[in-house]
């Protein structure tokens, strides 16, 4: 079991490594390659996906819901918490609700389960992001439009992809390869820029990260213990779930926090601390799983 698990985690991390060395050493400016992968790469391994011949958008309804209930739920066991400790709502919950599903857990789908499990790990990921270009939006400012979000590249991608499933399209195979080759670049670059952003750490905050670190990851397996009951999943979509109740906040919570200017240093302990964290979580995650 150890060997399998050290198989499944070793190369995600690994990468993660390799992104914190050469930043150390390079300090490499990684905006412009994130806004490249949010824009082109994730869009296109969405939609290779969800317009492929094998994806059935019925099946992964539940899956759906189930996702979305631990993300909402995530959210209200955060609340009491953060009024014990007197934290901001604004930055101490939005991380708490927004995980890591695409930097670390498409990977951990693609390495745990192979290619047949990237359809759900996908579903999940969507409801996710679409929840956090929305909901954690309007958290951060009341006054942001929801229309905005058909406009993401990410959104867009979604809504072609599922287009193309229901209808029963399909392009052209040379397309089709182009569009996969730039899927592949996303999920290493998203593992890389995350390495990047663990070296900007910050330990003055440490209290905040080191709370936001135990509570992410135990309040999603706590809505998912909670819900299991009401579930009929297959093996695998549950194992994914698994995987998603326990994942660390969104580095996209801090670039929403410094976007807004919520206390994006503290933001940025609360998503760092709790990455780090996942070292221990993530291997727990997978022997309960596997």
């Amino acid at each position: 079991m150890f060997q399998q698990i050290l198989s499944i985690v070793f190369p995600i991390f690994a990468i993660v490594a390799v992104g914190f060395l050469y930043a150390r050493k390079h300090e490499p400016d990684m905006a412009g390659a994130n806004q490249i992968n949010l824009d082109i790469f994730v869009p296109a391994l969405i939609f290779h996906v969800l317009s492929g011949k094998d994806f059935h958008l019925q099946a992964y309804s539940e899956l759906a819901l189930a996702g979305a209930v631990i993300i909402f739920g995530s959210g209200l066991l955060a609340w009491p918490i953060a009024r014990l400790f007197k934290y901001d709502f604004k930055t101490f919950i939005p991380p708490m609700m927004f995980s890591n599903s695409g930097n670390m857990g498409l990977p951990l789908a693609l390495f745990a389960f192979g290619e047949k499990a990237l359809p759900a790990a996908v579903v999940l990921f969507i409801v996710e992001n679409t929840l956090h270009f929305s909901v954690g939006m309007k958290m951060l400012d009341p006054r942001t439009a929801l229309l905005q979000i058909i406009k993401i590249p990410m959104v867009l991608a979604t809504i072609v992809g599922l287009l193309f499933s229901v209808s029963g399209l399909v392009l052209p195979n040379m397309v089709s390869v182009a569009i996969e080759m730039l899927g592949q670049v996303a999920i290493p670059l998203m593992l890389f820029s995350l390495g990047v952003r663990l070296t900007a750490v910050d330990l003055k905050d440490w209290r905040i990260g080191l709370a936001g670190a135990i509570l992410c990851p135990l309040s999603g397996f706590l809505i998912l213990l909670a819900i299991t009951p009401w579930l009929d999943l297959p093996k695998l979509q549950f194992g994914l779930l698994v995987i998603f109740s326990v994942l660390p906040p969104a580095v996209l919570n801090f670039m929403v926090a410094e976007k807004y200017k919520q206390e994006p240093s503290k933001v940025a302990s609360i998503v760092m601390l709790g990455n780090l964290a996942s070292l221990v979580i993530i291997p727990l995650a997978l022997y309960y799983v596997l």
